[in-house]
Order: structure tokens, then C-alpha cells, then sequence
């Protein structure tokens, strides 16, 4: 373990940089993504060794506690799984100014348990070339770790592609692994035309590895025989990673011999066993499969069943096929249930009671529609307790959301929710406004599709006010929401559709936008799945940028930024330049800051505040 240290006393508050603090390029590429928090001077670097820097200790069942090696600043310091060995990776000098700490050189070594270097992994410098294409990394060894399943077996991977995610290769990846006392040169385990995405250990003769393309969306998992590298890997799923209804699901993993998450597998590992959402047209019915993965025959063991919403934890008993689950539904909160699949035995074993009684009552139902274009969506409608459609009429409607990119309109059409779950508050939730008497439509879809050819983002205004629309007419078409009534919300990108939607339609009443990025141009290097740079595709920035067409907004926008967030692109500044074209343009908009708060809001004071300013 690493704990911290300091490197003597704190810098002082009062420290002043002697001289100017500058920076220079010296006619090399290096485009970074828009980033915030950053180190801007000496004072800052200094701040950062004072607290970053650590001890590796050693600490013993008696309580004794022995150093080793020096106090440095670690990211990782991870004990083989035979625990003789050390993997530490290290952050070096020079600090960037530009670029986040995972970007700052680095070294990853391998010590013995006294501190002494026993093998040099590599040793990386500053990362400030990396191309930002998507799918782009660092040259050299990457994602260096321990084999799980072995004493202590190192595993990585370098890029064959030079890193550039851009760039038209056969070959992406290279996976090597190198087994103590790591002499000779290491050894290939695979080659991958795609990016590496992980590895999954089992035994000599099973592990699995991902690798993914994001230009795609393709995802594919190999299976192969650490053990015997002369056979050949084989492709046991290939998929769009956005296609939910044919994810095979993730094997059970267990603790192995050397104490580490192995894969768990019957009849002399021969056997597999798999848990997935199972996603449905009917919605997610989450599944249990056996998988033979020698003649690759599956038997489905379990699958929720409605009114339930039943999903798998863990394997308690192979033999016996017995699981802990965890079980809810839409009027019981979740709990942990033992299921004997054998004998269709059920035994509860928490009974956590609802944590907000003041929602009793409520209705909720996953509703399918249909956009312009044919693409199916869907959104949760919760109704307020004891609300009478005959009776009451259309009510007000509060639609919280969240735009994704797709590659595809068959995998932007599917279902992604569960009917039967039970409806959970946390500090975002829109759910408050069930208890004012609205109707909420919760997670109404919003794809963005660019097939072939295509970028998303072409279209993006076009086809956000399509779904909105078909969100509003399909309300109104059920007779629960009054069309004139509508407000939208959202948090993050999901105040930048919010901006969006107010400036290219008159679907809504009123914004509800929750740290948002509004003005593209400070993101000029890309932003959320946007590829192209401003330089590459300046229309697409302007037409997606909201303060570009600040002048069309005429419903009221509530505003509210935590003024200390310190997500990629969402700088405090886009809300307060935002509101300022707002007010110069005569809307109705409110700006509230929340002091001390990140991307997301924690403070009892900052949730309680951010309510009451929404408060219809």
C-alpha cells in the first residue's frame, strides 16, 4: 500500500512564481482536448508533489509497518499475485501545463519487496503527442499489469499503428506478456485489428480479450490459450458495442488461488458462466447461461421474469447452481435474494424498506414511439400518485434527457430500461416534481445517427427536435400531457440538447439546464463523440452551438453550474457567457452558481438549494 506523505512542509498561499510563467511549442503538433484544473505555475507543481506524494509501506499481520523504496509520487504500486513482487508506477518531472497527470512522464517498474529495481518496464515521457483522434494512445508499453491467474506474469500492450487513431492500419494492437525473472525478450499473445479493451484471465487454456473501434462501433472478444501460444485465438463475439439486444453478456468471475478475480468455471473449466442485462423490445430481463466454450453450446439457466426485475450478483454454489440476486420491482425496493435454480427455491435475505415513501403510489410505464424517420424511442412516463387521466386531464410535463450518438438506427431503436424497476431518487432526479403534480418522462431517447459515411453530428439540430417532437406528440396523444406545458431538462450534454431545444423549437415552455457546455468554439478540438476539430468542420460548431442562436430563445432558462467543475469542456464560463447573450438579448434567465461544487453536486446545502430553485 502507498500512503501519503507530503514533502515537508506545505508551500506557502503567498508563494509567488519569480518571473513570468511561460510556455512554449517549438513547431510540433500537440492538440489537446479542452481540459480544466490544469497546473498553471511552480507554486502549482509544487501544491501538487506536497500532496501527491506518497510512502509504500509494507504492513505486516502484527501491525508492523516497513517502508520501501523512497516517497514519490505513485499512481499504483500492485503486489504480484504470489506476492513476492512489486509493479510501481511512478509520475516524473517535467509537469505539464497543459495536460492532466495522466499525461506527465511516468515510469513502470518492478521492485522487489526491499524497494530494489528488478525490471524496468518502460519509461514514458510526456504525453503530449498523442493524436486526438478517437482511439488514439501512447506508443510503447500501455495498461501494464499482472496476469491474474499466475505468480507473476507480466501482461501489456503496445500499438502497431503509431498510436493514431486516425490513421488506416491492419493491425492495431500488440498483447505481450513477460513471466518473472523476466529475462528473454516477452512474448506475443495475440495481435488485434482493433484497440485493446482488456483481458479476462481464467487458466492456461482460457482467457478472454476485448478489443474495440470506436469509428465503427465494433467490438469483438477473442478467446485464448495462454498456456499453449501456438494455438491460434479464436473470435467467440463479434458486435456493435451499441447493440444491447445481441450482447452475449460477461462471464462470473471468482477469487482465484493467488487471491486475485479469476474466471469462474465447471467441469474442468470447460464450462463458463454468463450474466447480461438481456435486453429486449420487452425491455431488460437480466439472464444466467452455462457456456461450453469447447463446442459452444449455451443453456440458459435463469431469466427475470416480470413483474420483476431480478438481476444475477454471484455464483454462491456451482454445483448446486445456486445465485445471490438482487430483486425489485416497480412498488418494492431492491433487495438480495438466494435463488436455487434446481429446486426454484427463493429465500430473502435483506429487507431494505423504501427509502422514499413520499413517491408511494406513483405509476410508471416504458412507453415505445415512433420518430419521423421510422426510429423507434422510448422514455419511462411516471405519472403523480392518484392522478385520473378521465378525471384530471393532460398535466404539466418535466422531460429529462440525454443525447446519444449512434452508427446505427437499428441499435438507436432499441429499448434500454426495464418497466419493473423500482424508481430511485438521487440529486438529479427530475422525480421531484411527481410530488408537484407534473408528469415526468425520464430518459425519453434522443439518438443522433450517422450510418455509413455519415457523422452524427451532421444532422444533430434536425434530428434532436425530431425525437423531442415525438416525444410531445406521443404525450399528447395519450392525453397525459398538455402540450403547452411542456418544459425539458438535462444535466451536462443534457443541458446542451436543453439549450439546443429551446433555440431551434417552440416545443417547450421552459429549460431546466444543469452544467452544460454551450459555446463549441471553446471546445475546438472536439467534444462529447465529435471527432472533427473547428478548423475541420467550423459549420457543425456554429449550427450545434446554442450561443450561436441565443437570439431565438424566448422561453425562460434556469441556469445553475457548479462553480468549481472541473469536467472536460463544461468550464463554468459556458454558463456565464451564456446567460450574459441571454439577458443582452432580452430572454427571461435565471444564473445560479453553487458554490464549492464539482460537474456533479454533493453538498446537502448545494441539492437542497438547486430544488428549491427549480421549484415549479
Amino acid at each position: 500500500m502507498a500512503i501519503p506523505t507530503g514533502r515537508g512542509p506545505a508551500p506557502e498561499k503567498s508563494y509567488v512564481p519569480e518571473g513570468p510563467v511561460v510556455q512554449e511549442n517549438l513547431g510540433k503538433k500537440a492538440p489537446a482536448r479542452t481540459l480544466q484544473d490544469l497546473l498553471q505555475n511552480p507554486y502549482d507543481e509544487s501544491l501538487f508533489d506536497h500532496h501527491a506524494t506518497s510512502q509504500i509501506v509494507v504492513v505486516g499481520l502484527d501491525g508492523a509497518v516497513r517502508k520501501v523504496g523512497e516517497p514519490a509520487v505513485y499512481r499504483d504500486a500492485t503486489p504480484s499475485p504470489d506476492g513476492s513482487l512489486l509493479l510501481v508506477e511512478r509520475v516524473k518531472h517535467p509537469y505539464s501545463y497543459s495536460l492532466q497527470e495522466d499525461s506527465f512522464p511516468h515510469s513502470v517498474e518492478v521492485w522487489d519487496l526491499e524497494g530494489a529495481l528488478v525490471h524496468l518496464v518502460t519509461d514514458q515521457p510526456l504525453q503530449d503527442q498523442v493524436p486526438i483522434a478517437f482511439g488514439s494512445v501512447p506508443t510503447g508499453p500501455r495498461a501494464v499489469d499482472w496476469r491474474d491467474d499466475a505468480p507473476a506474469e507480466l501482461v501489456w500492450v503496445e500499438a502497431l499503428d503509431g498510436g493514431d487513431g486516425g490513421a488506416e492500419a491492419e493491425l492495431r494492437d500488440r498483447v505481450l506478456t513477460l513471466a518473472a525473472p523476466f529475462a528473454g525478450e516477452p512474448v506475443e499473445l495475440l495481435t488485434l485489428g482493433n484497440r485493446y479493451g482488456g483481458v479476462m484471465w481464467g487458466h492456461d487454456d482460457l482467457a478472454f480479450v476485448v478489443s474495440w473501434w470506436w469509428k465503427t462501433r465494433n467490438m469483438k472478444t477473442w478467446r485464448v490459450h495462454p498456456g499453449e501460444r501456438a494455438k491460434a485465438p479464436v473470435l467467440v463475439n463479434e458486435r456493435s458495442f451499441q447493440d444491447r439486444y445481441n450482447d452475449p453478456g460477461r462471464p462470473f468471475m471468482h477469487t482465484g488461488k493467488f487471491g486475485r478475480q479469476v474466471i469462474l468455471t465447471a467441469d474442468k473449466g470447460r464450462t463458463v458462466f454468463l450474466r447480461g442485462d438481456g435486453a429486449s423490445p420487452d425491455g431488460d430481463r437480466p439472464f444466467v447461461d452455462a457456456w461450453n466454450v469447447e463446442s459452444g453450446a449455451k443453456e440458459r439457466l435463469f431469466r427475470s421474469d416480470a413483474p420483476y426485475y431480478e438481476s444475477p450478483v454471484e455464483v454462491l454454489d456451482v454445483k448446486k447452481r445456486v445465485l445471490l440476486t438482487r430483486r425489485e420491482s416497480q412498488t418494492e425496493p431492491p433487495n438480495y435474494f438466494v435463488r436455487e435454480l434446481g429446486k426454484d427455491k427463493l429465500e430473502q435475505k435483506t429487507a431494505f424498506p423504501n427509502p422514499t415513501p413520499q413517491l408511494e403510489g406513483i405509476t410508471k410505464e416504458l412507453i415505445t414511439y415512433e420518430r419521423a424517420d421510422g426510429v423507434p424511442l422510448t422514455g419511462t412516463l411516471y405519472l403523480p400518485a392518484g392522478y385520473d387521466k378521465d378525471r384530471d386531464g393532460p398535466l404539466p410535463v418535466l422531460m429529462w434527457a440525454y443525447p446519444t450518438e449512434f452508427k446505427s438506427a437499428q441499435d438507436a431503436g432499441q429499448v434500454t430500461d426495464s418497466p419493473y424497476r423500482f424508481t430511485r431518487v438521487g440529486w438529479w432526479s427530475p422525480m421531484m416534481f411527481l410530488a408537484r403534480g407534473y408528469a415526468v418522462l425520464d430518459d425519453p431517447s434522443m439518438p443522433i445517427i450517422g450510418e455509413g459515411d455519415e457523422e452524427p453530428n451532421d444532422t444533430f439540430v434536425i434530428q434532436l427536435v425530431s425525437s423531442a417532437q415525438a416525444a410531445v406528440d406521443e404525450l399528447a396523444r395519450r392525453g397525459v400531457g398538455d402540450p403547452d406545458r411542456m418544459a425539458i431538462g438535462g444535466h451536462s450534454y443534457g443541458a446542451f440538447m436543453t439549450a439546443n431545444l429551446l433555440a431551434h423549437s417552440d416545443l417547450f415552455r421552459a429549460g431546466l439546464p444543469r452544467s452544460g457546455a454551450y459555446n463549441r468554439t471553446l471546445t475546438p478540438f472536439g467534444f462529447q463523440a465529435e471527432e472533427r476539430t473547428v478548423w475541420e468542420a467550423p459549420e457543425i460548431y456554429f449550427a450545434m452551438s446554442p450561443f450561436m442562436h441565443a437570439e431565438k430563445v424566448n422561453e425562460p432558462l434556469l441556469l445553475i453550474h457548479g462553480e468549481a467543475d472541473n469536467n472536460s469542456g463544461t468550464f463554468p464560463m459556458q454558463s456565464e457567457r451564456y446567460y450574459n447573450v441571454l439577458k443582452g438579448h432580452g430572454a427571461t434567465a435565471r444564473l445560479c452558481f453553487l458554490p464549492h461544487e464539482s460537474h456533479g453536486y454533493r453538498a446537502r446545502e448545494s441539492v437542497l438549494h438547486m430544488l428549491w430553485e427549480s421549484e415549479p
